[in-house]
């Protein structure tokens, strides 16, 4: 099974940090255990195991009328109690490191091989044999005479270091992400033209140097993005004077000029006035619009009959819906779809053009451009949307447009978060799908 990897710097953070802490935590208890807990451990074993072999030859030698006092000194002082053995010990399989270093120790202290085993009463308790004078003696002690738990420390330990741990790596990494997360927001609005929210200038040297840097920058993107939409519209605006000027000195020019040559002039014109009108289209997309409830049904069944009505030999098809009202910058989703609307009529082999829309089931609206032209091939489909880019093979330049109006398209859509594509049909064409 491969390692999950999160995809947010967030998550990489958080385990990093979290892996470091736990490895660290699990090595620090691994050289406690090795280096202090198990020599005391054996230590203690040692000691418990000279003192049961000392009890035992001990009482053997004592005398019968004395026995009694040593036992009841031996189990207050001590907490061992020693009888003699009766039936032999039972064997257990409950086994725990304690037993095996006790084990270890009676076979050292006592030269031959002896066992510990288990009983359940109200608490466990260990019991042992040992030989000593030719009589068999059984002593035991109760679990709780050994007054250490290793398996719950070290499990205690272990579940606080990593609760620990965890939320340590979490506040940290959230530190840490929490700036580039809302700088990452801004600079996405600073890319779709608007202006972010001043990012806070705080925290660690580093981040708030960023964040200043940042907020610099955005100003001077929007001052720069202001004085280009000002200046084109201005210039756009200041060619329509000589523009009229111009047509008004043709329409004075004496009766015997040539027709042609007037017929040539009035078409270079209204070609010139129709660019000035998509450069103005150009500089209205770059402000942002505030959104507003839009009818979508109605808005496309206006803008199908509309495009039918001055393209009167081409036909749109669309088909009327129930109201869908959605949340939108009005003018700007008009003039998409528009644009769209034009393109798939001049480039749609003067065959039938279809506009629809449906509910996605993620909720997302899609709206559906379709032509029947010769297509757009696929290395161009992303190209198409750069400003007066034109695919020779394809458009004629004697009817084709200025090689805006995906661009605007585009544009309008990136600043609105829509998502705007071309996609070849089955039957040939081309699909311009818009989502909102």
């Amino acid at each position: 099974m491969p390692f999950y990897r999160p995809a947010t710097l967030f998550g990489r953070s958080a385990v990093t940090v979290s892996l470091a802490f736990i490895v660290f935590q699990v090595l620090t208890v691994a050289a406690i255990l090795t280096f202090v807990l198990a020599p005391l451990a054996k230590r203690s074993a040692d000691d418990l195991a000279e003192l049961i072999i000392l009890s035992a030859q001990t009482w053997v030698e004592l005398p019968p009328e004395t026995r009694p006092d040593f036992e009841q000194t031996l189990a207050r002082s001590h907490g061992l109690w020693l009888f003699t053995a009766r039936a032999p010990l039972q064997a257990n399989t409950r086994f725990a490191p304690y037993q095996y270093l006790l084990e270890t120790a009676l076979e050292k202290h006592g030269g031959k091989s002896v066992s510990v085993t288990v009983s359940e009463w109200d608490e466990p308790w260990l019991w042992t044999e040992v030989n000593a004078a030719g009589q068999t003696i059984q002593i035991g002690f109760p679990h709780s005479r050994i007054g250490v738990q290793p398996v719950l420390a070290l499990l205690l330990v272990l579940g606080a270091g990593i609760l620990l741990t965890l939320a340590t790596a979490l506040v940290l990494a959230r530190r840490i992400t929490l700036p580039l997360a809302q700088l990452s927001l801004a600079s996405e609005k600073v890319g779709k033209g608007r202006t972010p929210d001043l990012l806070p200038e705080s925290g660690p040297e580093e981040l708030a140097t960023v964040a200043r840097n940042f907020n610099r920058m955005a100003v001077q993107v929007r001052d720069l993005l202001a004085n280009r939409t000002t200046l084109l519209a201005g210039i756009s605006h200041d060619l329509r004077t000589p523009l009229a000027r111009m047509n008004l000195a043709l329409e004075m020019l004496p009766d015997n000029t040539d027709p042609k040559l007037l017929d040539r002039l009035r078409h270079d014109l209204e070609q010139m006035n129709h660019l000035i009108g998509t450069f103005l289209d150009v500089s209205r997309s770059l402000g942002h619009e505030e959104k507003q409830e839009v009818d979508l049904s109605a808005l496309i069944q206006e803008l199908a009959e509309d495009a039918h009505r001055s393209e009167a030999q081409i036909e749109v098809k669309y088909e009327p819906g129930p109201p869908c009202r959605i949340q939108a910058a009005p003018q700007a989703l008009r003039r998409l779809l528009s644009n769209l609307l034009d393109n798939a009529i001049r480039y749609g082999a003067n065959k039938p053009v279809s506009i629809t829309w449906a509910i996605m089931q993620n909720g997302n609206i899609q709206i559906s451009v379709l032509d029947s032209g010769p297509g757009i091939p696929e290395d161009q489909r992303e190209a198409v949307f750069q400003p007066f880019y034109r695919i020779e093979s394809s458009r004629n330049t004697a009817t084709g447009g200025s090689g805006l109006g995906l661009a605007i398209a585009r544009q309008l859509a990136d600043s609105n978060g829509w998502k705007l594509a071309l996609l070849p049909r089955a039957g040939g064409g081309t699909e311009a799908r818009v989502q909102l």
